[in-house]
């Protein structure tokens, strides 16, 4: 089991991992400091005449706007690191596999020569 885990280890591309690990800290900070005051800004209430009420809005709408993509970049370079785990889990299935089928096939060829050892004598 050990094994798998230091397979497991070997593959995934640490130097990546690393690089991208701290703007991904720092955009998940970033999102949870907007999403944390986003409900407070949005309880303001608006100014009462229609001009500064569209511009507040216009301001809202920016903001939710550039919270959206800033979301967007985050999900994906997530997305980008689930997908490296899954092909590196992928690939350890099938060398656990492969390593199945040998241990097995040794397994035979173990009790075959035992077989004929002992049948021999």
């Amino acid at each position: 089991m050990a094994v798998g885990w230091m397979t497991a280890l070997k593959l995934v591309p640490w130097g990546d991992v690393i690089e991208a690990t701290p703007q991904i800290l720092q955009a998940a900070r970033r999102l949870l400091g907007q999403t944390q005051k986003g409900p407070a800004a949005a309880a303001a209430p608006l100014p009462n005449g229609t001009e500064d009420g569209l511009a507040a809005l216009r301001q809202r709408v920016q903001a939710l706007e550039a919270e959206q993509q800033a979301s967007a970049v985050l999900i994906g370079s997530l997305a980008e690191q689930n997908a490296q785990l899954v092909r590196t889990v992928d690939a350890l299935r099938v060398r656990s596999q492969r390593l199945t089928i040998a241990v097995a096939l040794t397994g035979v060829a173990t009790v075959g020569l035992l077989a004929w050892a002992l049948g021999g004598n």
